[in-house]
C-alpha cells in the first residue's frame, strides 16, 4: 500500500503543479490584455455628435487581438477584468469610471467588448482558420455583435431610465455608429494582420 501511494504522488504533485502553472499564466495573460484595453481608452479621437461627443479608441483592436489570440475563456475573462476594474472606480473607461458609468447609455458598447472577444475566441476554437480571410470574418461576426449590444442598451437605458431623454434605434445608429464603424473595420483588418505575426508567439507561450 505504501509503495502505491509512494507511486501516486509523484504524478499528484505533478498534476498540481501544471495546475498552478496553467493558473498563473491565465492571470498574467487576462491582466496583460485588460491593461491594453485600458491604455487603449486613453488613445482616442473625439468625435462631436450634436450636443453630445463619441470617442474612436483603440480598445476595439485590442478585444479583437483577446479574441484572436486567447480563445474565447481566456478573452472573455481579459474584458471582464477590465470592466470589473473601471466599475470599481479605477478611471480606465473613455470617460472615467465607476458604478454610476452602468447607467451611461453607452455602456452598452463596454459590455459589446466583452462578448464579442468571446464569441471571436469561441469561433476561432470551432473554425481553426487558416487563411486571412477567414479569421476576418469571424471579427466581423464579433463587430455585429459589438454594435449590436450597444445599441440595444443605448436604446434600453433611455427608454427606462426617466432622467434620460428617449433616443430612436435609427437614431443611435445613424449618429453614436456609423462615426466609428468603418475605423473600427479599419481595426478588424489591422487586428487580423497582427495577429497572424502575433499567433505563433503568442501560442508557444501558452503551451509552455
Amino acid at each position: 500500500m505504501k509503495l502505491l501511494l509512494s507511486r501516486r504522488r509523484p504524478s499528484e504533485s505533478g498534476t498540481a503543479c501544471d495546475a498552478s502553472r496553467s493558473i498563473t499564466q491565465d492571470v498574467a495573460v487576462c491582466g496583460l490584455f485588460a491593461a491594453l484595453i485600458a491604455v487603449g481608452a486613453f488613445m482616442k479621437i473625439v468625435i462631436p455628435v450634436g450636443a453630445d461627443t463619441m470617442n474612436f479608441t483603440l480598445q476595439w483592436l485590442f478585444v479583437l487581438l483577446a479574441g484572436l489570440l486567447l480563445g474565447s475563456r481566456r478573452a472573455f475573462r481579459s474584458v471582464t477584468v477590465y470592466l470589473i476594474t473601471g466599475l470599481i472606480g479605477f478611471p480606465i473607461f473613455a470617460r472615467g469610471g465607476g458604478p454610476a458609468y452602468l447607467l451611461r447609455p453607452t455602456f452598452g458598447f463596454l459590455l459589446g467588448f466583452a462578448l464579442a472577444a468571446w464569441a471571436i475566441g469561441f469561433l476561432c476554437e470551432k473554425l481553426r482558420p487558416t487563411k486571412s480571410v477567414t479569421w476576418f470574418f469571424t471579427t466581423l461576426a464579433g463587430f455585429v455583435i459589438y454594435y449590436g449590444m450597444g445599441i440595444l442598451y443605448f436604446y434600453m437605458i433611455t427608454h427606462l431610465l426617466a432622467s434620460q431623454t428617449p433616443v430612436e434605434i435609427g437614431v443611435i445608429f445613424g449618429v453614436y455608429c456609423l462615426p466609428t464603424m468603418l475605423p473600427d473595420l479599419l481595426l478588424c483588418v489591422l487586428a487580423v494582420m497582427l495577429a497572424g505575426r502575433l499567433r505563433p508567439a503568442v501560442s508557444a507561450a501558452l503551451k509552455a
